[in-house]
C-alpha cells in the first residue's frame, strides 16, 4: 500500500476544508505547515498545486495564501440516498480497477465519497477503499492531462494538446472535448470531441495524449453531435465512421448460459440453435470487438462478417504455429481443425 499517496490525499483535503470553513480568513504558510505535520515547503507545493489546478482559487501575497473576496470554490451540490451513494461508489470502485495510469482527481473523487458513507460502512470499507486509491509511483501521471480534459468538457473550453498515434507522427492541436468515456478494454479513458488538426470528429486514448493545456477560448459543441447515437453502435468507444457491420457469431451449448446472462450490446439479438446459439448485433467498429471474440476460444466461431472471420483465423494460425501445431491433412480432418495425434507426437519427440 502506498502510504505516501494516501497521506498527500488527507492533506490536500485537510487545506480545502481550511478555506471552505473560513473563506475570509488569510493562511500563512507556516499556520497551514503546523496544522499538517509538513515542511513549510511542502505546504508551499501543496498550495500551488490546489491553485494551478483550479481546486481552489488561491492569491498569494507575501506568506499569505487567501480567497480573493467573491471567489467561488468550483463545488458540484449533490444530495445522494443510500443505494445512490453506493452505487455511484461501486462505479467509482470499477473505475479505479481499470485504470492502470496516475491520476489523483479520480482518487480524491473516490476517497471523497467514501469519507460520506455512513460510520460503520466507510470503518468496513477503509481498507478495500485504500487498495484502490493506491497509486504506484513508478506508473506515469496523467493527473494534469485529465485536469485539462475534465475542466475543457464541463466549462466548454478549447484544449492544447499533443497527440501520438499509435503508427502516425505525432502533432499539435486544439481540441474541443465534446465527452469523456471510460473503457474496459485497454484499461483507460478516451475523449471524443473536435479536432482542429483535421477539422473532424475524432476519439483520442488518454494514454497517447503527451500533454494538454486548457485554454481562455470557448466552443459550443456540434448540435449535430449525439453521443448516444454513436456509443450506441460501439463495442467500446470506437463507433467506426462508416454504417454499422452486422455481426453474426455461434456459440456452443458450453457457454450458452454466460452468453445469455449479459447485454453485451444494445442492439444484440439472440438465437437458440441444437447445438448452442446464435449471437447477432451491429457493430460500428471491429477493432474493439476483435479481442471479446478472441477470448471465447473454441466456444465461439465467427459466421460473419467476412473480414472478422478472418482476422481470428489468422489470429488462431499464427498461436498454432507458436505452440507447434499444424492443421491436419484436409483428407482426414475438417478445414481448420487441428491434428491432436500430430500434436501429441511432437510433444512426446521435443520431452524425448
Amino acid at each position: 500500500m502506498n502510504i505516501e499517496t494516501m497521506k498527500r490525499v488527507h492533506r490536500l483535503q485537510t487545506i480545502i476544508h481550511l478555506f471552505e470553513s473560513q473563506a475570509q480568513r488569510r493562511w500563512r504558510i507556516r499556520e497551514i505547515a503546523e496544522r499538517l505535520g509538513i515542511n513549510e515547503d511542502t505546504a508551499n507545493k501543496y498550495l500551488n498545486e490546489l491553485q494551478v489546478t483550479g481546486l481552489l482559487p488561491l492569491t498569494k501575497e507575501g506568506l499569505y495564501w487567501f480567497l480573493p473576496e467573491g471567489a467561488v470554490i468550483p463545488r458540484l451540490q449533490l444530495s445522494l440516498s443510500y443505494p445512490e451513494a453506493v452505487g455511484l461508489y461501486l462505479a467509482g470502485r470499477l473505475l479505479a480497477q481499470t485504470r492502470d495510469e496516475r491520476n489523483w482527481h479520480l482518487t480524491m473523487a473516490l476517497h471523497k465519497l467514501v469519507e460520506a458513507l455512513p460510520t460503520p460502512v466507510r470503518e468496513q470499507q477503509e481498507t478495500i477503499a485504500a487498495l484502490l486509491l493506491t497509486e504506484d509511483s513508478e506508473r506515469e501521471d496523467f493527473s494534469a492531462i485529465f485536469l485539462a480534459l475534465a475542466c475543457g468538457w464541463v466549462q466548454h473550453r478549447r484544449v492544447r494538446l499533443i497527440y501520438e498515434p499509435p503508427r502516425k507522427s505525432r502533432f499539435e492541436t486544439l481540441f474541443d472535448p465534446y465527452l469523456l468515456e471510460p473503457s474496459a478494454i485497454g484499461r483507460t479513458i478516451y475523449v471524443l470531441g473536435y479536432s482542429h488538426a483535421v477539422r473532424a470528429l475524432r476519439t483520442l486514448k488518454l494514454e497517447r495524449i503527451q500533454h494538454a493545456e486548457l485554454t481562455s477560448e470557448s466552443f459550443v459543441p456540434d448540435p449535430s453531435f449525439k453521443a448516444e447515437e454513436l456509443l450506441q453502435r460501439a463495442w467500446g468507444v470506437m463507433y467506426g465512421d462508416e454504417e454499422p457491420v452486422r455481426v453474426r457469431l455461434h456459440f456452443s451449448s458450453q457457454v450458452v448460459k454466460r452468453v445469455r446472462e449479459t447485454r453485451w450490446h444494445p442492439s444484440q439479438e439472440i438465437r437458440l440453435t441444437r447445438d448452442g446459439c446464435e449471437w447477432t448485433a451491429l457493430i460500428g467498429d471491429l477493432v474493439e470487438i476483435e479481442p471479446w471474440v478472441r477470448g471465447w476460444g473454441a466456444d465461439c466461431v465467427v459466421l460473419e462478417p467476412e473480414e472478422l472471420r478472418r482476422r481470428v483465423i489468422s489470429h488462431v494460425q499464427r498461436a498454432s504455429q507458436n505452440y507447434g501445431l499444424q492443421p491436419g491433412p484436409l483428407s482426414t480432418h475438417e478445414p481448420g481443425r487441428l491434428n491432436p495425434d500430430l500434436f501429441r507426437h511432437r510433444v512426446q519427440t521435443e520431452e524425448a
